[in-house]
């Protein structure tokens, strides 16, 4: 086993780097950060025979240490993992973010279950996915049935902002240039405003250095034909195998110029279009529309941020 040592959260969580081999950007690891239960909650929470696995989105990190709270103050034991060329994970050198396909972060959460030793233990299983990493968490679902025991997706990437009929006429194109230029560059089209409604609503904390950029990682065609496969999965129809629940703001905006209602609302995603491809991931599925919530429920104003966690412990009994 890996060693856990501190990690940048401080107080309460530590971390463990798993090595990944390599790519050929050299050598590749993801990173574990962990958070344990109080003792009285270990024994009686409602929760104390759970493990949660939280993956985060594109161009993020773990930070929400609200996030854990939650499940270990019910006696789970809280994981997150930094995907390979993510936050902790990223090397000098790498190109944040890559991949040009969404299983390879399969070794990502093998090393982490490893590490975890849920499967050892006999304790139960429950994935938490925000954006992007919603999106590889049912995919990976998919991929394993009965791997998990219930999956929790925040604003989960899955159908592409253009909707399903973009989607498709842009796929030949994405495909075309990731086959002759997987790396090559795509123009900005992250303006800043979904950092700076974070900001402003006060739930964004100082991050280090290119961990979190403000107007995020620069997309290269590979990655994005990764991402709309992933999509094209998603909408021909799957079937995690467990218990799901999707939270998800009540409405969009759409981030072409800076306004005040991207201080209550998705300003990534189009959510009525997340909420209908939600629909074909199992057989059934859970979905609670938060009211003035951000991209990131957890991490919207203070009443939007407490009506998600209601909509989540409700969905948990």
């Amino acid at each position: 086993m890996g060693e856990w040592r501190p990690d940048v959260l401080g107080e309460g969580f530590e971390q463990q780097t798993l090595p990944l081999g390599r790519d050929p950007e050299g050598e590749v690891c993801a990173t574990l950060v962990r958070s344990r239960p109080h003792p009285g909650a270990r024994l009686f929470g409602e929760l104390r025979d759970v493990d949660v696995l939280y993956v985060h989105g594109w161009s993020d990190y773990f930070f929400q240490t609200g996030l854990a709270g939650f499940f270990t103050e019910r006696g789970a034991r809280f994981y997150a993992l930094d995907l390979r060329k993510y936050g902790r994970s990223l090397r000098a050198g790498q190109s944040p973010g890559y991949v040009a396909a969404l299983d390879v972060y399969d070794a990502d959460i093998a090393a982490a279950r490893d590490a975890m030793g849920t499967a050892r233990e006999g304790r139960r299983l429950m994935l938490v996915g925000h954006s992007t990493g919603g999106l590889t968490l049912t995919l990976w679902a998919a991929r394993h049935p009965g791997a998990a025991d219930a999956l929790i997706l925040n604003s989960p990437w899955l159908e592409l902002q253009l909707g399903p009929i973009g989607r498709q006429a842009l796929a030949p194109l994405v495909n075309a240039r990731a086959r002759i230029d997987p790396l090559g560059t795509h123009p900005v089209v992250d303006l800043g405003f979904y950092t700076r409604a974070q900001r402003e609503v006060g739930t964004l904390p100082e991050s280090p250095d290119g961990w979190r950029p403000p107007q995020g990682f620069p997309t290269h065609p590979g990655w994005l034909a990764a991402v709309i496969a992933g999509h094209a999965r998603v909408a021909s129809g799957l079937d995690v195998g467990c218990a799901v629940h999707v939270l998800l703001s009540a409405r969009s905006t759409t981030a072409l110029t800076w306004s005040d209602a991207m201080l209550s609302s998705d300003s990534v995603l189009v959510v009525d279009d997340i909420a209908r491809a939600a629909t074909r991931i199992a057989a059934t599925v859970t979905i609670s529309r938060v009211d003035g919530a951000l991209h990131d429920v957890f991490l919207s104003a203070p009443a939007a941020r407490e009506a998600a966690y209601a909509a989540l412990a409700s969905g948990l009994r």
